[in-house]
């Protein structure tokens, strides 16, 4: 990544640009780097976007979760007491138990 000074960097002009894009062009011209180095980005209208099934399986969430008001507070009052245990081995086997599942979605 490169960290530099905004004017620096390419204008997006064309087309398809906003009323700004020209006012961006003009600034680019005046704050040192030529007007004529400005970037020209056309969008293509035509263009589409695809999910795979993975991404379409994650964004459905599949089944609605539960909410549980009562164990959120219990959990809560736990943390503000200083006894809430947290089981490492037991969070593990649910993310694999929860990676399975999603990867055997996937693989249908």
């Amino acid at each position: 990544m490169k960290i530099g000074n905004p004017a620096d960097k390419p204008v997006a002009v064309g087309p398809s640009a906003s009323p700004a894009a020209g006012v961006d062009s003009a600034r680019a011209g005046s704050a040192g780097v030529p007007a004529a180095t400005a970037t020209a980005v056309v969008p293509d209208a035509g263009a589409t976007v695809a999910l795979s099934s993975a991404a379409a399986t994650l964004l459905s969430g599949g089944t609605p979760a539960e909410f549980d008001a009562e164990k959120v507070a219990r959990i809560s009052q736990a943390i503000a007491d200083g006894s809430f245990e947290v089981h490492a081995d037991a969070i593990a086997d649910k993310l694999i138990a929860n990676a399975r599942e999603l990867l055997s979605r996937v693989e249908r």
